[in-house]
């Protein structure tokens, strides 16, 4: 997510093809000798290399030489990569965003003892007028002898001549779904966006999958929430693995919309899906290295199931967060956790109080408001807020818009800019949209709504990184709130509920006819405790948050137990990050090293 520069196609030092594949074959010719040392001195000193299973088996990010260096020689000894070119179908460029900044950018291709990649550089002349690499990523796209089953490897579909006894597509596609005579390798929990592309990719690699969603239908994790939800982000970042949506969608996808393209993936994907049906005890085996899985199903049969992966897909959010205030009991009006709204329909006339300022919050608000409601927002720590209208199409723009790259592409370019890189990017573009956004923010600042720019001032991405919320892109409510229509109680904590609202600390009270508690979830460890017990949790490492590299902590990677993995995030995110998921196991099931 960045602006996009300006592109220039000629350097009067050279065409940038030229520039970029001369650096390619430089760093190629280091790369075959085994020369960790040289590859990493064809970066600028302070450049970033980010790996994406290709030549480490994880996700890890290297900054400078030395740090690069010493990432490299161990995959030089155990992938031995080789082949760096330029990918022929995909253009090179030298972008120049002002007069002091330019790089030439492009794609390439490379291969390694078990796999096929590609990567994404960006090469900067250094001091000495030499081009070195400032950003490089490189990527695993396929394991040799195990590619995806698309395009000239689809199946057939059908067996031509006689065959008795045949089964139509209706028939296998059932007797798949029911698992009655086999064991899934790999069984996922919840069929949100990231169980269903986790589904979706094991299934293109030949992993036999079962997904197991509590919810009577595919979308519902959707479909049930509050009543005015709408995607916060645009089309063409939330695409999905294999089946992207169609040219008419709507920039900003409805829930329910988006709920029934759910169900309408899953079939279209063939994923072997059973509704309705819960884990009632999971046991890791050490012995067999596996799992003994009882899932209830939606008919109340037990059917016991040894899948050598579990996956969580229960959403990067664990469990609802339901502080515990005082007085709860005694009040006489409705406590509900955001999770667990229904919407504002039937509070005309009434009070409502939100607990909590982040987009949930915020949209929650809002609803209140335009279903009649006396509406407060109780604002506990300060929140981050951007503009749709300004800051998706500056964050956003050059790679998620209409007539942007590919979206194969665009993730690639995006996922070659490592997290601490893009922090610092963000925060000049944070400070552009400020300036956009100023009448907006000065009129929440007015009303005593307290804001931040994030932690070190890198915004909306940042934050979500690394918390997981803490902010809002505007889509109505900040106005409101402005103009004073929606109330904020900033700056005093609750104390206690009483038969009739909250007693604040501050010695104030909030009237109240609903308090809707849009507190945030616990992390998503917790939830696999609450499925697994306390054993496996305890094993496994908290998820999300940032890293010491700056990488993203155990989602899409080794969870620490052994045959658990973690799997969620935004569309974007899972659409993306579930091909290395997918492949990491999918290498496991084959006996292959990655790293």
């Amino acid at each position: 997510m960045s602006a996009k520069p300006e592109a220039i196609t000629t350097d009067p030092a050279g065409e940038p093809a030229a520039i970029a594949a001369a650096w390619l074959e430089a760093f190629d010719q280091a790369m075959t000798a085994g020369d960790a040392a040289a590859a990493a001195n064809l970066f600028l000193a302070q450049g970033w290399w980010r790996d994406l299973l290709a030549l480490t088996g994880d996700l890890r990010t290297r900054e400078g030489r030395d740090r690069i260096g010493a990432g490299l020689a161990p995959a030089l000894a155990r992938q031995h990569p080789r082949g760096f070119c330029l990918q022929a179908d995909r253009p090179v460029t030298l972008e120049q965003p002002d007069a002091d900044t330019a790089w030439v950018q492009g794609f390439c291709e490379f291969e390694t003892d078990t796999g096929r990649g590609r990567g994404f550089l960006r090469l900067m002349r250094d001091a000495d007028g030499v081009w070195r690499a400032w950003t490089l990523g490189t990527a695993l796209e396929s394991l040799k002898g195990h590619e995806e089953a698309l395009g000239h490897r689809r199946p057939q579909g059908v067996v031509h001549g006689p065959q008795r006894d045949r089964e139509n597509w209706a028939e296998r596609r059932a007797a798949a779904r029911e698992f009655a005579d086999r064991d899934p390798r790999v069984l996922v929990i919840g069929a949100g966006q990231g169980g269903l592309t986790i589904a979706a990719r094991l299934g293109r690699l030949g992993v036999d999958t079962l997904v197991v969603e509590k919810n009577p239908r595919v979308g519902d994790n959707w479909r049930n929430r509050y009543h005015s939800l709408v995607l916060h982000d645009p089309v063409w970042y939330d695409h999905m693995p294999y089946l992207p949506f169609p040219p008419h969608w709507p920039v900003f996808t409805p829930k329910d919309k988006l709920a029934d393209w759910f169900e309408h993936y899953a079939n279209a994907l063939e994923l072997n899906i059973w509704t309705g049906s819960r884990i009632e005890s999971a046991e890791y085996d050490k012995t067999r290295e596996r799992w003994a899985v009882q899932v209830r199903r939606c008919d109340g049969s037990l059917r016991e199931m040894h899948p050598n992966h579990l996956v969580m897909a229960t959403g990067i959010s664990g469990l609802p967060l339901v502080p515990d205030i005082p007085g709860m009991d005694d009040f006489r009006g409705q406590v509900v956790h955001s999770s667990a709204h229904q919407g504002g329909e039937g509070w005309a006339g009434r009070k409502a109080v939100v607990v909590g300022t982040g987009n949930s919050g915020h949209d929650i608000a809002h609803e209140f408001h335009e279903h009649g409601a006396d509406t407060t927002m109780v604002q506990r720590s300060s929140t981050y807020v951007i503009s749709s209208e300004n800051g998706i199409p500056t964050l956003f723009g050059g790679l998620y818009e209409e007539g942007g790259p590919p979206t194969e592409d665009a993730d690639l370019m995006f996922a070659s800019l490592p997290y601490p890189l893009l922090a610092e990017l963000h925060k000049g573009l944070t400070q552009q949209v400020a300036e956009m956004d100023r009448e907006l923010l000065d009129g929440l600042e007015s009303a005593g709504f307290k804001l931040d720019f994030g932690e070190d001032g890198s915004g909306l991405f940042m934050k979500y990184l690394r918390r997981g919320g803490g902010y809002y892109i505007d889509v109505g409510c900040s106005r409101l709130i402005a103009e004073g229509a929606i109330s904020v109680k900033q700056g005093a904590g609750i104390e206690a509920f009483t038969e009739t609202g909250l007693r604040l600390d501050d010695g104030s009270h909030l009237e109240a006819d609903i308090v809707v508690l849009a507190t945030g979830y616990t992390n998503m460890r917790e939830r696999a405790r609450a499925l697994l017990g306390d054993d496996v949790a305890d094993r496994a490492r908290p998820v999300w948050g940032l890293d010491d590299e700056g990488e993203l902590r155990t989602i899409w990677r080794e969870s620490g137990h052994p045959g658990l993995w973690f799997m969620g995030g935004n569309l974007h995110q899972s659409r993306h990050y579930s091909k290395f998921l997918a492949l990491q196991i999918k290498a496991r099931e084959e006996g292959i090293a990655l790293g």
